[in-house]
């Protein structure tokens, strides 16, 4: 049975750490790669999308502990768990949809770890145009996500995740369902939203690195 996002990750709190860190190809790289790609000026302020519990914030704190960050998620008790980790940092905290909630100004960077692969095409375009809004005019999105080794895969998530509402008879909504785009068409879409230029910077099996240049 699909899920509903936020009610997803609330049931899986307690284990979620453990296993976005032993479970996933790569990670024990990615986490820490995409931290290292954050600015680490005094006064840097960065945007997360689908924050977490702040895997990549734990490498990006110890290199850069003064630094401003806003987090979004859709779950209260990761956003707790967040807090709770990093209680002395300047940490503002979202609970709620990066499709829907005012993402803000004036960031330097923003980022997103694995978190976007659950999102067709167009409703991350609309969201890539408000991101790279949200950005000063040197600003960059750091994107370490999950991507789809082919079109045909592409299209194949989709149709199942589709049948699977049908079948269920599931509403319009945010569901915990794997649909990854492949990473040239993540990459056509943020440049179809403004971004100048997007470069793939790492890969980890299936798992990417995107920087997207305002």
């Amino acid at each position: 049975m699909l899920e509903e996002m936020a009610s997803f990750f609330e049931s899986r709190l307690a284990g979620y750490d453990g296993h976005m860190k032993a479970e996933i190809d790569g990670n024990g790289e990615f986490y820490p790669f995409t931290a290292s790609l954050l600015p680490a000026f005094p006064g840097c302020r960065v945007l997360d999308l689908g924050c977490g519990t702040g895997l990549e914030l734990e490498a990006y704190f110890r290199r850069c502990p003064g630094a401003a960050v806003t987090g979004i998620d859709l779950s209260r008790g990761m956003l707790e768990a967040l807090r709770e980790k990093f209680p002395d940092k300047k940490l503002e905290l979202i609970r709620g949809s990066y499709f829907d909630v005012d993402l803000g100004a004036g960031y330097d960077a923003a980022v997103s770890v694995e978190s976007l692969h659950h999102f067709p095409a167009d409703r991350k375009r609309a969201l890539y145009r408000r991101l790279r809004a949200a950005l000063k005019p040197e600003g960059y999105f750091i994107l370490t996500d999950y991507f789809a080794e082919s079109p045909e895969l592409e299209a194949e998530y989709f149709e199942e995740l589709r049948q699977l509402r049908r079948a269920q008879g599931l509403p319009e909504g945010l569901y915990h369902y794997d649909t990854p785009l492949t990473a040239a068409h993540e990459a056509s879409i943020l440049r179809e939203a403004g971004f100048s230029q997007v470069t793939e910077l790492a890969r980890w099996d299936a798992t990417a690195t995107l920087r997207a240049d305002v």
